[in-house]
């Protein structure tokens, strides 16, 4: 399995030496590329990246915008009267590992809030096979994981 991890390493969370104990656990089973962000949209422009190089497996590990930002790469902008649905199958599975404060899309999951605790989680679940579908939101031509803001709340 190949897998790329997005690390923003702006990610308050977590630290050096946690990231590094992720690292070294993923990659102990999974053919793992590691890359930091190092501006916004970053993650967008990895995760497109490794869509198009077929990858099986992008872990965004930081909070709810890096999520966000990895999820708008990895499904590009929909074209003129597409909803987005069906395109699961083509893409690498998304697998985040908290790192913000928030982290709300995670929790939403179930996922452990721990990122060392998350990550085995994640391993064992690519050991089992296993994987779960989850639906998104669309609005002004982006996704979102789990709520969208309009008016003054989309501003700030």
């Amino acid at each position: 399995m190949r897998a790329l991890l997005i690390v923003n390493p702006q990610a308050t969370s977590t630290s050096q030496l946690r990231r590094d104990v992720i690292v070294r656990a993923l990659a102990s089973d999974i053919d793992l590329e590691v890359v930091q962000t190092r501006y916004r949209g970053h993650a967008a422009a990895l995760a497109a990246g490794a869509a198009g190089r077929g990858l099986d497996l992008v872990l965004p590990l930081g909070g709810d915008g890096t999520v966000n930002e990895t999820v708008n790469g990895l499904l590009g902008t929909p074209g003129p009267g597409e909803t987005g649905g069906g395109r699961a199958g083509d893409l690498p599975v998304l697998a985040p590992i908290p790192g913000g404060n928030a982290n709300v899309f995670i929790r939403a999951l179930g996922q452990s809030m721990d990122p060392i605790d998350a990550t085995g989680r994640i391993l064992a679940a690519v050991a089992a096979g296993q994987s779960r579908c989850i639906g998104l939101g669309l609005a002004g031509g982006r996704y979102f994981t789990f709520c969208a803001g309009l008016g003054i709340d989309a501003e700030v």
